[in-house]
């Protein structure tokens, strides 16, 4: 299982939190130092589209110009927004053999990653 996020966001500590206490194994990609590729942007629209990776409840969200907020119309907008500023990307995103989940959830943690 891979997890990316952002180390100190508090929606991904309490994932983590909920993993190390159910004994699920993981590996963690920080937005922050690592990046993100368009790539795997693209592979999670694959599964749930553009719009839950984009965290328009966030600061950084909040933070964008009007003219930029409103720019972000499709994959490719969002993708570029996403690359450029990976605060924005909803936290964390879980890869599983399943599929992905994206954002913290403890009834759906239970239902899809025991």
């Amino acid at each position: 299982m891979h997890i990316y996020g952002i180390k100190n966001c508090n929606t991904v500590k309490k994932a983590l939190t909920w993993l190390d206490e159910n004994g699920i194994p993981y590996t963690f990609h920080d937005f922050k130092k690592e990046g993100i590729t368009l790539a795997k942007l693209e592979a999670w629209e694959q599964q749930v589209g553009w719009e839950p990776l984009v965290n328009k409840r966030g600061t950084t969200w909040r933070q964008l110009p009007a003219e930029a907020q409103s720019a972000v119309v499709d994959a490719a907008s969002a993708n570029a927004l996403m690359q450029e500023k990976t605060s924005v990307i909803k936290r964390p995103v879980i890869e599983t053999s399943n599929g992905i989940v994206v954002g913290f959830d403890t009834a759906e943690y239970e239902a899809k990653l025991k």
